[in-house]
């Protein structure tokens, strides 16, 4: 049995990657102060809880990042992007020049 889960276990893990950098995304759910403007404007940053799918593009370059060895810095800033661009920017419509910035993290999750 456990032969079979060291055999197996690997390539449903490599499947799911596949699936999310080409056609699912993953979901990025977190806890997290967003700044998106400066302070007493409606964008002035605070705390959000976000749940959002990011687009496969973006599954494909954290995944990659992930799998070539990159730094725990350069991983948030692919999560960043990711949920900017989903969140905030809603893919590139209106608010495509948007800078959001990401602190204070109390918990992020990743899901295929």
């Amino acid at each position: 049995m456990q032969e079979t889960e060291l055999e197996w276990q690997p390539q449903v893990k490599a499947q799911a990657r596949q699936r999310a950098a080409s056609s699912g995304g993953l979901v990025v759910s977190c806890r997290a102060h967003f700044g998106l403007g400066p302070e007493g404007t409606l964008d002035a940053g605070r705390v959000r809880d976000i749940n959002v799918a990011v687009s496969s593009s973006h599954a494909a370059a954290i995944l990659a990042a992930r799998e070539d060895g990159a730094t725990e810095s350069d991983l948030h800033d692919a999560v960043v992007e990711a949920i900017a661009d989903a969140y905030f920017r809603q893919g590139g419509g209106g608010r495509a020049g948007l800078e959001v910035k990401f602190a204070d993290v109390e918990w992020l999750n990743i899901r295929f």
